[in-house]
């Protein structure tokens, strides 16, 4: 199951920039609707899950908390200092534009442990609930789909396609998969899997509120983009409740 997740997330990253070519005028809403779906996972089912499957403390402090703020500024630190994830309207994508060198290949390497750590969560999910693995898959394609939204808005802000690009949306699907295969089939303790949930929490909370709501929002601040965000959180508290 959580394979063939990750073969749909490859298939709505393809989707996002089909939409992103054809719909340009919308994608805030499709954005918000994402930035929602993310915020809802993290608050209805893996902030809640990783209480009940690691219970440690360090100090007073629930070490599933630590690992929560540790994943939220691994991204931070990550896109800080390569560029990844950068909205194409963004002051810092004019700076990457002229820099394709180490910065370039820094952000595509993040891009593909991002993705691969995806699926690595994915498959973990999935060995806790199948209602878990539902909720964490639905989140995960809703970012794949933001994936390509972003990278064709990039390219085309940079003016042209090129064959690199081509070559990494590969990796990313590879990465993708390797990372379901992993997390399917590894063995590994309660309280690694509730400090690795957590971190993953940590990661979504950073993309939903540093990048894709801000995205949504900035060139579009309409009351149509806030409420596609409430869908967003309302249908992810639904799933959690029904899967």
């Amino acid at each position: 199951m959580a394979v063939l997740i990750s073969l749909l997330t490859v298939i709505a990253t393809a989707l996002g920039g089909t939409l992103a070519l054809r719909s340009k005028d919308h994608m805030h809403l499709l954005l918000g609707l994402s930035g929602g779906l993310l915020l809802g996972l993290a608050a209805f089912d893996l902030i809640p899950e990783v209480f009940t499957i690691n219970t440690s403390h360090l100090g007073n402090v629930p070490i599933v908390m630590v690992f929560l703020v540790v994943g939220f500024l691994i991204l931070h630190i990550i896109e800080r200092f390569s560029g990844a994830h950068e909205p194409a309207e963004s002051d810092y994508g004019h700076d990457h534009e002229h820099s394709h060198g180490v910065a370039g290949i820094v952000g595509a390497s993040a891009m593909v442990v991002h993705v691969f750590l995806d699926g690595v969560a994915v498959g973990l999910a999935f060995q806790v609930s199948k209602a878990l693995g539902v909720a964490v898959a639905i989140a995960v394609i809703a970012h794949a789909f933001t994936d390509g939204l972003n990278t064709v808005a990039l390219l085309i802000n940079l003016g042209s396609w090129k064959r690199t690009s081509i070559a990494l949306i590969a990796i990313d699907g590879l990465a993708r998969v390797s990372g379901a295969l992993l997390g399917t089939y590894i063995t590994i303790s309660d309280n690694f899997l509730g400090g690795y949930l957590a971190l993953f929490a940590g990661m979504v909370i950073y993309l939903s509120t540093s990048h894709i709501l801000p995205e949504a929002h900035s060139n579009h601040p309409s009351r149509l983009t806030l409420l596609s965000t409430v869908v967003g959180v309302v249908s992810m508290f639904l799933i959690v409740n029904w899967a």
